[in-house]
């Protein structure tokens, strides 16, 4: 199927490197905020940001993994401002006290962080975890520095959030009447699918809702990247990935040629005032029907991760979820977000 707008081109592609998005690029005064930055794809976005000159905050839920990566950061790249701050995506009252801790103007937020488990684990609210931190984690965090991003799009004119999503979401659309496994068998790899459906819908929904504020939301898909995400893959899993490399569906890459598409869609010009654009190896991917075989369209995007209703919906329930414990206070989570 074709896109109704041209897709948006730039000069990087699956070889390009985080560093190589960000040569020449001053990022001197621009305040970032990475999550799971502690390894990972993380660590090399949050390194090359530092490299161009950004204030860089390390948003981890392990501090001392954080401090030391902060230090070698600064060591690297010579730029001292980077910082380390704690954030656990499961915790709620963490979230919280992340937002309230955090104080000024906010122009960059890139939603790293991720996990895959291969069992099904809930949190104290009963939500399927995979949701949880892939998805509902994120959402509470991003909706909670609103503030934030909408300074820093004053100051500087626009304020962007990257949301990491994979070709996973090609498994499976978000399961409104059973996100959490209530009812139906769980399957580790369409949670997870659902989930990284779930962050390509939030850009979505977050860009209608905030670009009047000067704040856009794109997607990024790293690729096939080996990370600790990978430790709990299934041996079903792991026999997938082999067979879809074989077929040449995909080819790893370096960690920071993962790190590369977030990176293009977080200071590239050619992603400046837009959203909602779903982005692999470096440039907008093509659309593809949900019936595509994922093999044979490895670098496109499914129509369900793009659905504006199904973002609409995602957003309300989503704010819902993370607003019951606080009873009320949903001011607090971003001010005017419905």
């Amino acid at each position: 199927m074709t896109n109704p707008q041209p897709l948006i081109i730039t000069r990087f592609d699956a070889d390009s490197t985080a560093d190589d998005v960000v040569s020449g690029v001053d990022l001197a005064g621009v305040r970032a905020i990475v999550t799971g930055a502690s390894s990972g794809i993380g660590v090399e976005t949050a390194r090359s940001l530092a490299r161009a000159g950004a204030e860089v905050n390390l948003a981890v839920r392990n501090t001392a993994a954080g401090s030391e990566v902060a230090r070698d950061i600064i060591e690297s790249t010579g730029n001292v401002h980077v910082h380390v701050q704690a954030l656990d995506l499961l915790d709620r009252t963490a979230i919280a006290a992340f937002v309230d801790h955090w104080t000024g103007p906010l122009h960059l937020l890139i939603n790293n962080a991720g996990v895959f488990l291969s069992k099904l684990h809930r949190t104290r609210e009963g939500w399927e975890q995979q949701f949880a931190v892939n998805h509902l984690g994120p959402f509470a965090l991003t909706v909670g520095l609103h503030h934030a991003l909408a300074a820093g799009a004053r100051e500087r004119g626009e304020a962007r959030v990257v949301a990491v999503s994979s070709t996973a979401h090609m498994n499976s659309p978000v399961v409104f009447d059973d996100i959490h496994f209530e009812r139906r068998a769980y399957d580790p790899q369409l949670s997870y699918a659902q989930s990284k459906t779930a962050s390509s819908l939030f850009a979505v929904d977050a860009t209608r809702r905030w670009a009047a504020d000067g704040i856009f939301t794109n997607i990024a898909n790293p690729g096939g990247v080996a990370t600790e995400l990978q430790r709990d893959f299934t041996p079903e899993q792991k026999d997938y990935l082999a067979k879809a490399e074989a077929a040449g569906a995909f080819a790893y890459k370096t960690v920071q040629q993962g790190a590369a598409t977030s990176l293009v869609a977080a200071v590239a010009p050619e992603f400046a005032h837009t959203g909602g654009h779903y982005l692999d190896d470096g440039r907008e991917a093509y659309t593809v029907a949900n019936d595509a075989d994922l093999f044979n369209n490895s670098h496109g995007v499914k129509q369900w991760a793009l659905d504006p209703e199904a973002a609409t919906k995602l957003w309300d329930l989503s704010l819902d979820m993370v607003s019951r414990p606080w009873r009320g206070p949903v001011d607090r989570l971003g001010g005017r977000c419905r």
